[in-house]
């Protein structure tokens, strides 16, 4: 009855005011304007009324559509109005501010003192040293090649990680990438592969393949040796990376959505644009440990020699193992590994996987530099450490307790304007980066963004060398787990070679091998991916 009477006062109302509209000789426009904002607040009543999929705005027509109005907008609220300095998710506003004006070159220090409480559980710092040195920070930077290298590549500590064109519009690419080519450090392609927006500025790249080979796949979706040598050998390209698996989906590929496949997008990934880019959740090149290594030596052969990576979220610690087995038998190997979070950020993920899959960065991290530690690995293979890092200390952080360099995907973005609201997605980015859409991107001016990526990474690295001359060390290359401490109640600390079990050079050979790593290492298999035991660890 509620619902007939409303659409019934409605209509009565709207010929009311249209008859007095109409009828009397006096005009004015200001009649017209409040006449059309009542007939359209009546219509609009009458169709949420009439609508059937959204129960509110049937309830409560007109009123309810400001419910949708205010959660659409939630994020903003949130963050502008809502959240304090150091509570926000994922990056709090001390750690945006910091990056915003690191980017354009700001004032960038702290007033007042910290506003993190000091004696919360899970604080971390390092110690600074009397004989504190001045370090030049031009020198922080790392070669990548193992032995059957021949073009090794003098990396950075900090580089680009890697966003695709098509999550990244066309501009965002061009930014970052003109950024890398002024602040020498390199600018990973995603897997989206190779577009004429990583070229046109000739900065560094790293050509990441994906599951979905784009780039690289002949038409039944298989890969092309005379498409990957092609793009391979451009001496843009410094370096290849295999990704086997991403941190904030691992196990599922990349997604896509149709929304931002355009009709450059689809010819530069070898498909088509009417639905959803998924991409599998596995290499169909190869099947098992032995057969990886072979396509990396392929790779290198086809490449002339660039130094060839993979990088994964740890999954299964036996099948990490298998791989490191499968370098020792077939004395073929990466000349570097990612090891990404399951913290580390995306476009598009399920809830499930960016929440519940994966295993975390840290923990991660010192598995995967343990595992090539104890096998003897380590010195010819690099490791770079990927999933929120955004400051001088995230990086120290992470070379301390395994990594030679990192990457910075997040941090990246937020240099050119991300403004965290996280639209990514939904092809509605209003910051012009994470969309397709002409009206947005047309904002993005490459010749004022690229700057600040540039600062931002000059900024971040002279930062760097700053914290590990306090510490009293010459080069990121001596810092070790003791040098980072956490807190892990109110009274008490730990270094993390103290929270981590650390792996001396062959342990995993001569032994004694620790408990924690016995099962894993006896079930894993050069030839395999299988596991031969009861439990699936």
């Amino acid at each position: 009855m509620r619902k007939q009477f409303f659409i019934g006062s409605t209509i009565t109302i709207a010929v009311l005011i249209t008859l007095y509209y109409l009828l009397p000789p006096i005009y004015h426009p200001l009649h017209f304007t409040v006449s059309f904002i009542f007939v359209s607040i009546i219509l609009l009543g009458v169709k949420d009324s009439l609508q059937t999929k959204q129960t509110i705005k049937r309830n409560f027509p007109v009123l309810g559509n400001f419910r949708y109005w205010l959660e659409s907008i939630r994020p903003e609220i949130q963050q502008y109005f809502v959240e304090n300095n150091i509570d926000g998710r994922p990056f709090n506003r001390e750690q945006r501010s910091v990056i915003y004006q690191r980017a354009k070159k700001n004032l960038d220090t702290l007033p007042f003192g910290t506003q993190k409480d000091q004696y919360k559980a899970g604080h971390e710092w390092v110690n600074h040293s009397l004989l504190a040195k001045h370090i030049d920070s031009s020198s922080l930077r790392v070669m990548i090649g193992g032995p059957h290298c021949k073009i090794p590549y003098n990396s950075s500590i900090l580089n680009i990680s890697a966003m695709s064109y098509g999550a990244l519009s066309d501009r965002a690419i061009m930014a970052l990438n003109a950024g890398a080519k002024e602040g020498g450090f390199a600018h990973n392609t995603g897997e989206g592969s190779i577009s004429p927006h990583h070229l046109k500025y000739g900065g560094d790249l790293i050509w990441q393949i994906g599951t979905g080979l784009f780039g690289c796949r002949n038409q039944d979706g298989n890969f092309d040796e005379v498409l990957f040598k092609e793009k391979a050998t451009l001496p843009q390209v410094k370096m290849i990376e295999i990704k086997l698996s991403q941190g904030a989906k691992p196990g599922h590929g990349g997604i896509l959505p149709k929304e931002k496949i355009t009709d450059e997008i689809a010819q530069i990934r070898g498909v088509g644009k009417d639905k959803d880019i998924i991409s599998p959740p596995g290499h169909s090149s190869f099947n098992t440990p032995l057969e990886m290594m072979s396509f990396i030596a392929k790779l290198r052969e086809l490449c002339g020699g660039k130094p060839i990576g993979i990088k994964l979220c740890l999954g299964k610690k036996r099948e990490f193992l298998s791989i490191c087995k499968a370098m020792k038998e077939s004395g073929t190997a990466p000349d570097y590994i990612v090891i990404d979070g399951s913290e580390g950020g995306t476009g598009a993920a399920p809830l499930e996987f960016s929440n519940h899959v994966g295993t975390p960065g840290i923990d991660g991290l010192v598995f995967a530099h343990n595992c090539l530690t104890g096998l003897g690995l380590r010195k010819n293979i690099k490791l770079i450490s990927s999933g929120k890092i955004l400051t001088s200390f995230d990086i120290i952080k992470r070379l301390s307790l395994g990594a030679d360099l990192v990457y910075s995907a997040r941090g990246m973005m937020l240099a050119i304007g991300c403004i965290q609201a996280l639209r990514c997605n939904s092809n509605h980015c209003p910051a012009g980066i994470a969309t397709q859409d002409k009206n947005l991107t047309s904002g993005l001016v490459v010749s004022d963004k690229k700057d600040r990526v540039k600062n931002f990474h000059a900024e971040t690295i002279e930062s760097v060398a700053e914290l590990i001359g306090a510490m009293g060390i010459s080069n990121t290359k001596e810092l070790r787990p003791w040098h980072i401490l956490s807190r892990t109640n109110s009274v008490e600390s730990k270094d993390y070679s103290q929270l981590f079990e650390y792996l001396k050079e062959n342990q995993l050979i001569e032994g004694p091998i620790p408990e924690s790593y016995k099962e894993a290492l006896e079930h894993s298999r050069a030839d395999s991916f299988s596991r031969e035991s009861p439990r699936d660890f």
